[in-house]
């Protein structure tokens, strides 16, 4: 879809979301950086919820402008946005002919801001500097790799426990992603009131579809401290009391059965 579109209309900049929440979608960005370069254009990649939890290979998949938050995978509170630019980005930059009409999103001046020359753009906030420097020592401390496979082994374990209750996941095979588990709400279900009961009675908090998915999915996340198997085996029990208690039809204890099963393997 996208070597058609870049065909029938040149692009200079393609924008593309890696790990797509709303859907729980992962995208090939190997292989659509490829298609992007080829027709001459720049790749800018969202890697908010990405980075940290997945590989995401800047330099390897030629990405040109990626940023990311810190709230996400990395694990620390919201507030910074970091950002990286190829070569040719960079060049894109200075060779602007028209002035940028955001003050706070003009790179240009960040870039001395940040640089050498020292230009005032803003006050930075150090105190978030220093939060994500620790949340980077931890994942040093942890090792990215194994970071990687922890989310990947406890969302494995989690889509066999729902998928033994018959609750299955709106991303195409092979393209869920691990931090971010967006599925079917099983027919008869009252979206709301699950929600409200998980909150409630189990201090647990999922989130519920977006746009075309309001009322039809909800998004399971596995980010930060929140992703482990306890909290997994937790989440299942508690999602089985919900659904008992709206009279839904289900192997009552298969979806913990199935995560114990995978997540000891």
């Amino acid at each position: 879809m996208i070597a058609n579109a870049l065909k029938d209309k040149p692009a200079k900049v393609v924008g593309i979301v890696h790990a797509e929440t709303s859907t729980g979608a992962g995208q090939p960005l190997k292989d659509i950086a490829s298609i992007v370069h080829d027709a001459g254009a720049l790749l800018i990649v969202d890697a908010v919820t990405s980075l940290g939890g997945m590989k995401v290979d800047v330099d390897g998949w030629q990405i040109d402008a990626c940023y990311s938050g810190t709230q996400k995978c990395l694990s620390c509170p919201p507030g910074l946005a970091p950002v990286t630019f190829s070569d040719d980005a960079v060049a894109a930059i200075e060779n602007r002919k028209t002035k940028v009409q955001s003050w706070y999103l003009d790179i240009s001046m960040i870039r001395k801001y940040w640089g050498s020359e020292r230009l005032y753009h803003h006050t930075a906030p150090t105190n978030m500097n220093y939060a994500l420097l620790e949340s980077l020592r931890i994942i040093r401390e942890e090792g990215l790799t194994k970071r990687w496979a922890r989310r990947l082994a406890n969302h494995k374990a989690l889509r066999a426990g729902l998928s033994a209750i018959g609750i299955e996941y709106l991303a195409q095979a092979g393209y869920g992603l691990p931090m971010l588990n967006a599925v079917d709400i099983p027919e008869g279900v009252d979206d709301l009131k699950v929600r409200r009961q998980l909150l409630k009675e189990f201090n647990i908090e999922i989130g519920g579809g977006l746009g075309q998915f309001k009322g039809k999915a909800w998004r399971i996340g596995l980010m930060g401290s929140a992703c482990t198997l306890s909290n997994v085996m937790l989440f299942l029990a508690a999602l089985e009391k919900c659904l008992f208690d709206q009279g839904i039809d289900f192997e009552r204890g298969a979806s913990v059965a199935a995560a114990v099963e995978v997540g000891s393997k």
